[in-house]
């Protein structure tokens, strides 16, 4: 029995299964034209959420009309299936990852037309205020045209829209593919994907991702500890240029990439002619190799002919609050060397106290002498006072001995 949806698109044979949908050809009886219908998975149409991330992708990418981007021509629910759809342009022809599949390599002209279609849809979309997010080789399709168009903005967001369903920290986006903020949690801007990009450039034109990861941890970490190997050292077809500008597609930092997908575009073609800055690693290089010797045995760290060289990144601060440094712990001998001074200054007030206690008594008991003999009191005050002074003086040298 044929299948029909919303009474005019009628479901023929499946192109391709996803994560939350499936893409079956079909005939637009209407319009009597063959188009592609994206049908949402039954088990999710009972939420809301990946309904209404559904219904954004329709609407992100039906507002975007280029010849580089797939375009969509409708989109809705059919109410006798409860199966929500999207209708799309049919393009015949394959993706890039099916291309990657048959030869894992590409020419570099072949690779670089690709990729340039790519940018100009990309640019357009992001003029447009619309982040794809999930760039990779099935979402570029090449026609029997030779034509590339970006598919797929199911998980699309439009710039300066704060009702995003994704929750903060969550990940989108397929791993390998993920520039380093995304794998950090962190919003996607436009720069992310051309990290994207990029890394389907480097996969075109070497076989091979730039990291090759288990996990999403993994691949964080090691897009912060390593630099990937440039790929005129992987490939004696690409130019030291081009390898300069993919580089700076891969750079760690969103802000050290190309600003705009366009200008992205031009250094790619710039630097296959041979146009454009060398990488900054090649006058090192050209010095190892001007000043190594003869014969050595390559290190674990030197290139190989089947193990190219890991180039160390310089260090990245953490992108986590650093917590306050705590103070060491103190010594035994560095917390008396600080006790001593006071012991020496509570010391000298004890015998201060003592002294002045003395000089009292002294002076009472010459008052009280004075007072019990008229005729010699003058003298003996003067006795008491020449007694309190040799104290005075006894007592300070005494202080003195014990607190050198």
């Amino acid at each position: 029995m044929t299948e029909v949806l919303a009474g005019r698109y009628e479901l023929g044979e499946r192109l391709g299964v996803g994560g939350m949908s499936t893409v079956r050809l079909a005939s637009d009886r209407r319009l009597e034209r063959e188009v592609a219908v994206k049908v949402l998975a039954e088990h999710l149409a009972e939420d809301p959420q990946f309904v209404a991330r559904f219904r954004r992708e329709a609407l992100a990418a039906a507002r975007l009309v280029h010849p580089n981007i797939v375009q969509v021509f409708d989109f809705g629910l059919d109410e006798p299936t409860g199966r929500h759809y999207i209708v799309m342009e049919r393009i015949r022809g394959q993706s890039a990852a099916e291309i990657l599949r048959e030869r894992s390599i590409l020419p570099v002209s072949e690779a670089l037309a690709i990729v340039s279609h790519a940018c100009r849809g990309l640019d357009y979309a992001h003029r447009n205020g619309v982040v794809h997010r999930d760039i990779k080789p099935g979402n570029l399709l090449r026609s029997e045209e030779r034509l590339v168009k970006v598919a797929d903005f199911g998980i699309a967001r439009n710039l300066g829209d704060e009702s995003s369903i994704t929750q903060v920290g969550s990940v989108l986006g397929t791993a390998a593919y993920l520039a380093p903020e995304q794998a950090h949690g962190e919003e996607a801007g436009p720069r992310a994907d051309l990290y994207a990009l990029g890394v389907v450039t480097y996969q075109c034109l070497s076989g091979r991702l730039p990291y090759e990861a288990q996990s999403l941890t993994e691949l964080a970490l090691k897009q912060q500890r390593e630099a990937p190997t440039l790929l005129h050292m992987l490939n004696p077809e690409v130019t030291p240029q081009l390898a300069a500008a993919v580089d700076r597609a891969l750079a760690l930092e969103a802000g050290d990439r190309f600003a705009s997908a366009e200008e992205m575009r031009q250094a790619l073609a710039d630097g296959a002619r041979g146009v454009g800055a060398l990488p900054e690693e090649d006058s090192t290089h050209v010095l190892a190799a001007q000043t190594a010797p003869t014969s050595v045995t390559p290190r674990r760290d030197q290139a190989t002919a089947d193990q190219p060289a890991v180039v160390a990144r310089q260090p990245q601060p953490s992108r986590r609050p650093t917590p306050p440094p705590t103070a060491p712990p103190t010594s035994a001998p560095q917390r008396d060397a600080r006790r001593a001074p006071r012991r020496r200054g509570r010391f000298r007030r004890f015998m201060t106290m003592v002294l002045i206690l003395l000089l009292v008594v002294a002076g009472t008991a010459a008052a009280i002498v004075g007072t019990s003999n008229d005729g010699g009191s003058v003298q003996l005050r003067e006795y008491a006072g020449q007694k309190a002074q040799e104290l005075v003086d006894e007592i300070q040298q005494l202080i003195e001995d014990n607190t050198r």
